[in-house]
């Protein structure tokens, strides 16, 4: 900006966007000085590089506006978390899978936490398994962004809201597939006897 700028010569652009030639830095100055603006310097790897005469004070603030507008428009995806354990209760678990489906239907992620105590650890593949019944249920809107993965005590997957899929479930009416307000199937009994 203004005197700073150390190329031989630049080309000028006026304040109206019409291109005055190209000059040495202390003639395109005395121009600038002449309208009561400053020299910017906006395009400095152009071959001469480019300066414009404006209002600097200007400049900053129509960046600083677009910067906001950029940012007002670009969405923020966030992780939201769910803790559960292998022998955490269906209804509860049901509980748990309708709050990840909201989150989901929100558009943000969904971080499914199983966490391991004591002699639990003995019976991962239980965790394992809860965690594909997890996957199964949030299937019809989410895809598997991490898949079941175990870091340190505790087994973890990621869901990521999947556009189409949510489309296509909105239209379907927005309802949980096949069996209403169960996500998850409670344990039947004969299955214990086999």
């Amino acid at each position: 900006m203004n005197r700073e700028i150390r190329a031989p010569e630049v080309r000028v652009i006026d304040e109206d966007g019409t291109m005055l030639g190209i000059f040495p830095p202390f003639k395109a100055l005395e121009l600038a000085e002449e309208r009561g603006l400053d020299l910017i310097e906006i395009a400095p790897t152009a071959k001469p590089p480019t300066c414009k005469i404006m209002d600097y004070g200007k400049y900053k603030y129509e960046l600083k506006k677009k910067e906001h507008e950029a940012r007002k428009n670009q969405t923020v995806i966030t992780i939201k978390e769910i803790q559960i354990r292998p022998r955490t209760d269906t209804h509860d678990l049901n509980v748990k899978l309708n709050h990840a489906r909201r989150f989901l239907l929100e558009g943000d992620k969904v971080k499914v936490n199983l966490r391991f105590y004591g002699r639990e650890m003995a019976h991962q593949n239980l965790g394992f398994e809860l965690l594909q019944k997890v996957s199964k249920t949030l299937g019809d809107i989410a895809m598997v962004e991490t898949p079941p993965k175990m870091e340190g005590r505790q087994l973890f997957a990621l869901f990521a809201p999947d556009a189409m899929k949510i489309k296509e479930f909105k239209a379907a009416g927005g309802k949980a597939p096949e069996k209403g307000p169960d996500l998850v199937d409670e344990p039947d009994e004969d299955d214990d006897k086999e």
